[in-house]
C-alpha cells in the first residue's frame, strides 16, 4: 500500500501583527521556510513535483500565486511549479492534504506543503473591503441569501452562538486563555519550539504568549458586542508567520536518502453550518477516526485551532477528547493565529511534539471559513 510520509517540518516564529516580523513581504516569509526546509532535508530541490502555499487574503503582497513568488524568492529551481489554495484557516493544513494525496495516488513523489500570511501588512477582510471600495457585490449572492436569509455570518456571531449553545460562560474561556498562555509560556521557556523554528528578521521566539497575564486583567476587558461573552482575551491573535512540510512516496524516501518522521494516517475535510462555521472540527474529528480504525483515546496529542475558546471546549465536550492532551504546549489564543499559515505551523508542532515526547498518534483540525474542517492524523516512524 502506498504511503505518504512527513520528512521535513519547519515554521518560522509567529510575530504580532506590529512585531518585527509585520515588515517582512510574505514572499520573503515562504520564501524563509522553503529554503529551510530543503536545506534542514538535503533534498534536491529539482526532485520536488510541486509547492502547495496555503493564504487567505490573496491580494496586494500576497497575489498573484506567492507559492510560486515564494519558492523563486528563495532562489529555488525555475522548474518547479506552485500553486496557492484558500480554504479560509485550514488554507495550509489542506495544502498537507493536496500533497499527501498526490503522493498517495502515484502521480507525484516529493511535495512541498506550505503556508503564510501577514496579517500585519494584508489586514484581514482586504480581499472583500478591496472589492466593496470598488462597487463590487458582496461574497453572498441571491442564491445564499435565499437559503440563509440576510443575518450576520462571521466567526465572532459564530463563537458566540456556541457559547449560547454549549452554556460556556466569560469565566470559562478566560480560565481555558488563560491556559494556553501558560502553557506557551512554558514550551517558549522550556525550548520545546527550538529545532521546529527558523529565526528570521532577528527573531527567534514566538511574540503573542504573555506571561503577565492574569483572570483579574482579562476581567477589565469590554465584550466584543454587548451581552456577549467573547472579548480579544478569549479570542485568537492577529499574526505573521509561515510553515513548510515536505511530503515524500516510499520510493522518493529510498532514492533521496530521506528520514521519514511521520506517516500521513487518515485525511479528511468536511462541512457544517456555515452559520455557526466553527463547529465543523466535532464531525470532522469523529470522521477521521472512524476512517482510521481509531478511538479517542488512542491519539497522543491534539492540535486544535483556538479560533475561539469556544471552539476546542466543545470540541472536547462533543469528541471526548482530554483537553490535557489538546495544545499542550498553548494555542492561537496565545501563540497567534496566521490564517494562511495556521495549519502548516500547528502540523509542524505536532511533528515535533510527538517526536518530544514519544507519542505515536497525533490529530489536526480546525475550523474554516463558510462551516468546514479539516482533520488529519499523523502517526510517528
Amino acid at each position: 500500500m502506498a504511503e505518504a510520509y512527513i520528512v521535513g517540518a519547519v515554521r518560522t516564529p509567529v510575530g504580532t501583527k506590529k512585531g518585527a516580523l509585520a515588515a517582512v513581504h510574505p514572499a520573503d516569509l515562504g520564501a524563509h521556510v522553503l529554503k529551510e526546509l530543503v536545506e534542514r532535508t538535503g533534498v534536491d530541490p529539482e526532485a520536488v513535483d510541486d509547492v502547495i502555499m496555503g493564504c487567505v487574503m490573496q491580494v496586494g503582497p500576497q497575489s498573484l500565486d506567492i507559492a510560486r513568488t515564494a519558492w523563486l524568492s528563495a532562489g529555488l529551481p525555475e522548474r518547479v511549479p506552485g500553486v496557492t489554495i484558500d480554504r479560509q484557516c485550514g488554507s495550509s493544513q489542506q495544502a498537507v492534504h493536496f500533497a499527501a494525496q498526490a503522493v498517495l495516488s502515484g502521480t507525484q513523489d516529493l511535495v512541498v506543503a506550505s503556508g503564510v500570511e501577514n496579517m500585519g501588512m494584508v489586514p484581514m477582510g482586504s480581499s472583500v473591503a478591496m472589492a466593496l471600495e470598488k462597487g463590487m457585490p458582496f461574497p453572498y449572492g441571491d442564491g445564499w441569501n435565499e437559503r440563509y436569509g440576510d443575518q450576520e455570518i462571521s466567526q465572532f456571531r459564530g463563537a458566540q452562538l456556541m457559547c449560547e449553545k454549549w452554556g460556556y460562560k466569560r469565566g470559562d474561556l478566560e480560565q481555558f486563555a488563560l491556559e494556553s498562555h501558560r502553557r506557551a509560556v512554558h514550551a517558549i521557556g522550556s525550548g520545546h519550539f527550538d529545532r521546529e523554528i527558523a529565526p528570521i528578521a532577528g527573531v527567534t521566539k514566538d511574540e503573542g504568549p504573555r506571561a503577565d497575564t492574569s483572570l483579574e486583567k482579562m476581567a477589565g476587558l469590554k465584550p466584543l458586542r454587548e451581552g456577549w461573552e467573547l472579548t480579544a482575551a478569549v479570542a485568537s491573535q492577529i499574526s505573521v508567520g509561515a510553515g513548510a512540510l515536505l511530503i515524500a512516496s516510499e520510493e522518493a524516501v529510498k532514492q533521496h536518502n530521506l528520514t521519514p518522521r511521520a506517516r500521513v494516517r487518515t485525511l479528511v475535510v468536511e462541512g457544517s453550518d456555515p452559520v455557526y462555521m466553527l463547529t465543523g472540527p466535532i464531525p470532522a474529528t469523529e470522521k477521521a477516526l472512524k476512517r482510521g480504525g481509531l478511538s479517542i483515546d488512542d491519539i497522543d496529542v491534539f492540535e486544535v485551532n483556538e479560533a475561539f475558546a469556544p471552539v476546542p471546549l466543545a470540541w472536547a465536550k462533543e469528541t471526548g477528547a482530554s483537553l490535557e492532551k489538546t495544545n499542550p504546549n498553548g494555542g492561537a489564543i496565545a501563540l497567534g493565529h496566521p490564517l494562511g499559515a495556521t495549519g502548516s505551523i500547528l502540523m509542524t508542532k505536532l511533528v515535533h511534539e510527538l517526536e518530544r515526547t514519544g507519542g505515536r498518534y497525533g490529530l489536526q483540525t480546525m475550523c474554516e471559513g463558510g462551516g468546514q474542517a479539516n482533520a488529519t492524523v499523523i502517526e510517528r516512524v
